[in-house]
């Protein structure tokens, strides 16, 4: 089997999107729970958001949601996370907390509430060009919840129309990527609601449009890592949100769940060309942390998804190779299976202190004192929260 020394080289680099709303208070569809020290601006989330940069090494980038981060000046927090060690990811579109939304946003039959709809990404774009940010990141809770309630294929052309309208906006070094929900909040049918529909419409848009993938938006027992697989041979997997799920879309922390399918699919990322200085896919955090701190949640994250990248790169391809030519069906299972029970831990630990990094992130952190600070310090005002 491939030893940690000879990949160790591999894991440098490696970088996953935060979201800034996994700072915020969040919880289930009957309440949302508030927690000691959550942010209430948009500044206090970055500033969490730093924190854990600061301890992994492994999130330089925060991704933004609009309007939830709505500043007056995106200049001014670009320059405040660039001075906090961070940079600012991902524009997250939001057309589903709007009345005018309820039966539809870019697919509406009504041609003003699609413009009202078109207008609000085209200002997302505008925040883009403010914060350096590539990625437009759009997902849709459109649908329709009974049998003749809508025209699916009306609504499939007007999609295509409003998207058609939003890329024309992107620029050179822009992308817009279009994740896909199979179900949620519209249950007789989801407009974009598995990878094919979302490849479907951005295939036609161009180059610059892409798929992004959440891990948590599949029925049960969807096998990701062929979609991934089939993505990124397509050239049209643009990005990841990673979270876990046991039952839909619980938005957990990625790996909780199944830790044996995150490293399948780093696998097939790796050995599909999707990882690694010269690829474009982006690696992002979609997750609540609704009982749990959010800071030592996302650590405890991003660690996850080091710890998968690295057991998946230990898998020796070139004996995997030879046992699948060779029609070996177990020695090849057992190939892969000698990689993703290596313990790296250790490896790891040692890794992170060679680069000036905590050995134990999570020990740090909770050392550090900063969760008691920003308890202490931030009393009274409104707590930041996704509803």
């Amino acid at each position: 089997m491939t030893t940690f020394s000879a990949i160790s080289a591999q894991l440098e680099g490696q970088a996953i999107e935060v979201p800034s709303w996994a700072y915020g208070n969040s919880g289930t569809r009957f309440k949302v729970f508030g927690s000691a020290g959550t942010p209430r601006t948009v500044e206090e989330k970055i500033a969490d958001a730093a924190q854990v940069n600061r301890f992994t090494g492994l999130a330089p980038l925060v991704s933004l949601h609009i309007p939830w981060d709505q500043v007056d000046d995106f200049a001014a927090l670009r320059r405040y996370a660039e001075d906090l060690g961070i940079g600012l990811g991902t524009i997250n579109s939001n057309t589903f907390q709007d009345d005018d939304y309820k039966l539809g946003a870019l697919t509406h039959t009504d041609s003003r509430i699609r413009q009202k709809a078109i207008d609000h990404h085209l200002r997302c774009i505008d925040v883009m060009d403010q914060t350096g940010s590539r990625d437009l990141k759009i997902w849709l809770a459109e649908g329709t919840n009974y049998p003749g309630q809508g025209d699916m294929r009306g609504r499939q052309d007007r999609l295509a129309d409003s998207l058609a309208t939003i890329y024309a906006a992107i620029g050179d070094e822009q992308r817009l990527v279009l994740e896909y929900k199979f179900f949620e909040p519209s249950f007789y049918h989801t407009d974009v609601p598995d990878w094919g529909t979302s490849y479907v419409q951005v295939a036609a848009l161009g180059d610059k449009a892409l798929v992004c993938l959440d891990t948590g938006h599949h029925a049960p027992g969807t096998n990701i890592e062929f979609i991934v697989a089939q993505l990124l041979r397509l050239g049209k997997l643009g990005s990841f949100d990673f979270n876990s799920r046991f039952y839909a879309d619980d938005d957990l922390i990625v790996g909780a769940a199944d830790p044996f399918q995150l490293f399948r699919i780093m696998f097939e990322v790796i050995r599909g060309g999707g990882y690694g200085p010269d690829s474009e896919v982006a690696f992002m955090l979609d997750q609540c942390h609704n009982i749990e701190k959010k800071i030592p949640g996302q650590i405890r994250s991003v660690l996850n998804v080091q710890e998968m990248t690295a057991r998946a790169l230990l898998v020796d391809t070139a004996a995997l190779t030879k046992a699948q030519e060779d029609g070996d069906v177990l020695g090849a299972n057992a190939i892969f299976m000698d990689a993703f029970y290596t313990d790296v831990r250790a490896d790891l630990a040692g890794w992170r202190e060679e680069r000036g990094l905590p050995g134990d992130p999570m020990a740090a952190f909770a050392a550090s004192g900063y969760q008691e600070q920003i308890e202490a310090d931030r009393v009274g005002g409104t707590q930041a929260s996704w509803n």
